[in-house]
This record gives structure tokens, C-alpha cells and sequence, in this order.
């Protein structure tokens, strides 16, 4: 059954709890099974595998590339990586003489290796990524060897486990992220202060903040400032379900990541979630589709230092119709743009595609 297919193997560097990975994970779970058959590999094992192969997907962990690509013969190889140069990662598929080889350039970086031209098509994740790739590189970000894809988010689950006519929990807000410092910003605690101020001259009526993927430095600045009435450290989620479960227990996300967003998958869910969202922009040609995604005033708040981002806090607490009405204005866009059967169905034409341009017959 599968040989009559198109058979796709998505390649990703881990099986984490990573965006990249998740990513990866819904486009192979939603891609058409009438037309494709895909399958999953990956060197190193994670929590993703298991939530793969449950629905379904084959996955090939920490095997030889070579071989499993002369067994396997997939017609689509799909790479998920950072978009740069890697020496050697490119032979294995350029010796298996793969019909089409896509990549998912997350961070819209040049590959200017010869091994890197063996790639049919280079996804970008968002226009953002593409036009600075222009800025920095002077290649048109054009078809047929570039295009922007945006990330999927399944916008439909979350608009049933996070429905419209839900109540928002009042005076409580957070933050998701992984627990790693690279994904932190000093906003991130820098507006604490601020709103303790606000709090304590009756501005503002006492919070909860709660956050995942908390980092021991933000640990101890809440513990050493006596934050800790305020701010609540939850543990790692990995299933849509927990996060719907965390988007229904605030009323809006607090975005701080001091490296930006090549795209922003939890502020795209958040979105799906109906959600508002803060967040704030990153200087010179640090990553910034953040900006691409919360539409300031509209689906949410952009901030430029920590007071601003305090006031934007204390606003959509204290303005709960409006904060509503922006996150469905962001639910809407989310739906429109990242709706995950939609955006694999564009893959897949990207795929059927790119063999028809090759001569290629199943």
C-alpha cells in the first residue's frame, strides 16, 4: 500500500519537546495518507516518538542515514534545521540520489555549501525570515527554490478545547516557554517591579503569573525579591491538551525571548486559543516575526521596554472586554493562516510540485 504513495521522510536533528519538533510532528500527522506516506527520522530519541508512532507514523531513531535511505527510498526528503552550512549532513542524501530533497529553514540562514544546492526548496517560516534572508544574503527569497510556509498550529483543536464564550480567569497571566535561558528576556521579570508599584497604589489589584519553562536565575529573582505571591513555576507540558488546560487558566500570554522568533509557534497557539498576546520587538537583525504575528492594538500588545510592558500587563488586566476581543481578532488570523490541515495540504502540493518538475511518476 505504501509503495503506491508518495513516500515522504522528515528528517529532525531530536524527538524533543522543540518547537522544530512539534512542528515536524504536525505536519507528518496531517499530511494527505490518500496521497502520502510518511515516516520519521531522527538520530536522537525524545518524547515526540512515542506521540508519533501513536498516530500512526513510522519513525527510524538513531540508525545510519545511508542505509535506512537505500532501504526506505523515500521520494520527498523533508529536512527540518537551522538553514546554515553543516559538513556532511547534506552527503548521505545527495549519494542517495533522493528525487526531491525540501527543508524548513527555521532560522533563515544561507547554506552556500555545494552539497546545499542538492535542495529543491527552501521553506521559509516567515515573511520576516525570508526578507531579511534577501537583506543579508542579495538572493530573491523566490520560487521555484524558496517560499514562506508558515509553521501549522492546530487551530481547530484549540478552538474546541478553548472556546469563545469561556471565562478568563481574572488578575492572571503567563508565560510558556522551554526551560532554557536562551528563550528568556529580562522583560520576562523586568516587569514585575512595575507591577508590584502598581499593586501597591491600588492601580492594580494583586496577580497571579504563571509560567512554564522557568530557569533557576528567574527562580531566584522571584525568591530574592519576594515576588513569589505573584508568580507561580508549573511544570513541563508536552500534549495540546495540557496546553489548551494552560491557555484556559490565564487570560493572556506574556511573550519575552530576548533572540526573537523566526516564527513564534506558542504565540501562534496562544492565538488559536483566543488569546491576546504581549510581546516586544529585537534589535537589529535579531529574529522579529513576532512582530508578524501580534498586531499591535489588534490581537495584542507590543511593548518596547519593561514600563511599557507593565502598562500593556495592567491594561488588558483591567480592560477584560477589550483583551477578549483581541484575542479572537488573533484566533481569527490564526485560523486564517496557520490552520494545520491547510498549511500541510499547501505542503503537499509544494511536494506534488516540485517530482512533477522533475519528471517524476508514482
Amino acid at each position: 500500500m505504501a509503495e503506491e504513495k508518495i513516500k515522504v521522510l522528515h528528517v529532525a536533528s531530536s524527538l524533543g519537546l522543540g518547537g522544530t519538533e512539534k512542528v515536524m510532528q504536525s505536519f507528518v500527522t496531517n499530511l494527505d495518507k490518500g496521497k502520502f506516506y510518511t515516516a520519521v527520522f531522527s538520530p536522537t530519541n525524545g518524547a515526540r516518538a512515542k506521540l508519533l508512532r501513536d498516530s500512526g507514523i513510522e519513525t527510524f531513531i538513531g540508525l545510519d542515514i545511508l542505509p535506512l535511505l537505500e532501504k526506505f527510498r523515500p521520494d520527498v526528503v523533508h529536512l527540518h534545521r537551522a538553514g546554515w552550512a553543516e559538513p556532511g549532513y547534506l552527503r548521505p542524501f545527495k549519494l542517495a540520489r533522493i528525487p526531491v530533497i525540501v527543508e524548513t529553514n527555521v532560522f533563515g540562514h544561507h547554506d552556500p555549501s555545494p552539497d546545499g544546492k542538492i535542495i529543491d526548496r527552501h521553506l521559509f517560516v516567515s515573511h520576516f525570515c525570508a526578507e531579511r534572508f534577501e537583506k543579508i544574503n542579495s538572493i530573491p527569497a523566490l520560487p521555484p527554490k524558496y517560499s514562506v510556509l508558515y509553521n501549522p498550529v492546530d487551530t481547530d483543536f484549540f478552538a474546541t478545547h478553548c472556546p469563545a464564550e469561556r471565562n478568563f480567569p481574572p488578575h492572571t497571566f503567563g508565560r510558556i516557554s522551554r526551560a532554557d535561558p536562551g528563550k528568556w528576556s529580562t522583560l520576562a521579570l523586568g516587569i514585575l517591579p512595575n507591577l508590584h508599584k502598581m499593586v501597591e497604589k491600588k492601580e492594580l489589584a494583586p496577580f497571579n503569573y504563571n509560567i512554564i519553562g522557568g530557569i533557576p536565575e528567574a527562580e531566584n529573582f522571584v525568591k530574592e525579591n519576594n515576588f513569589n505571591k505573584y508568580v507561580n513555576f508549573l511544570a513541563p507540558i508536552l500534549t495540546d491538551k495540557e496546553l489548551s488546560d494552560f491557555f484556559n487558566s490565564i487570560s493572556f500570554l506574556a511573550h519575552a525571548n530576548d533572540t526573537g522568533e523566526s516564527f513564534g509557534l506558542v504565540i501562534a497557539e496562544a492565538m488559536a486559543a483566543g488569546l491576546p498576546v504581549i510581546t516586544h520587538p529585537c534589535k537589529e537583525l535579531r529574529d522579529n516575526a513576532q512582530l508578524e504575528l501580534v498586531d499591535h492594538g489588534e490581537t495584542g500588545l507590543i511593548a518596547n521596554n519593561a514600563q511599557e510592558y507593565a502598562e500593556a500587563v495592567k491594561f488588558l488586566l483591567t480592560h477584560p472586554d477589550k483583551a477578549r476581543e483581541m484575542g479572537e481578532n488573533g484566533r481569527n488570523k490564526a485560523s486564517k493562516l496557520f490552520r494545520a490541515q491547510d498549511v500541510a495540504t499547501k505542503l503537499g502540493n509544494i511536494y506534488i510540485e516540485l517530482l512533477e518538475s522533475k519528471g517524476f511518476q508514482k
